[in-house]
């Protein structure tokens, strides 16, 4: 996958949200840490309509969820003010799916793509040669 030069890269999980930059070009991407933003859950009905056995799976029944649905706030407002123009998501499936519910139109329009893994443990340079490779 090519990563736009200035595109911001959310690299989420159930628990983590880092918000990184390509400060390269689209040619020579290169990764840097802008920010791990500091949220406030407040969406605990995100999930809500999902199984039960679901919940179990996930540990603690919405906390996944609604921290899912807190990063997907935060990057709508940031892209509603113009703070992100281009946007990749990388989160596991099950926090991506959760996301989804809750972008803008305006953030599913900012989209550059999104990738389906599990890197919030990860360095930058790894991180940048699994979205490379997606």
């Amino acid at each position: 996958m090519r990563l736009p030069a200035n595109a911001h890269v959310a690299v989420v999980d159930g628990e983590r949200f880092l918000l990184m930059r390509n400060c390269g070009t689209t040619a020579e991407p290169k990764l840097e840490l802008e920010a791990e933003p500091s949220l406030e859950e407040t969406n605990k009905s995100a999930g809500q309509r999902e199984h039960e056995s679901e919940h179990r799976r996930w540990g603690e029944p919405h906390d996944r969820a609604a921290h899912a649905a807190a990063v997907a706030e935060w990057l709508n407002h940031q892209v509603l003010t113009h703070r992100i123009e281009q946007l990749l998501v990388v989160a596991d499936p099950e926090t991506l799916g959760e996301m989804r519910r809750h972008y803008h139109k305006q953030t599913e329009a900012a989209l550059a793509g999104e990738v389906h893994k599990q890197l919030t443990g990860m360095p930058g340079p790894d991180i940048l040669k699994a979205v490379v490779a997606a």
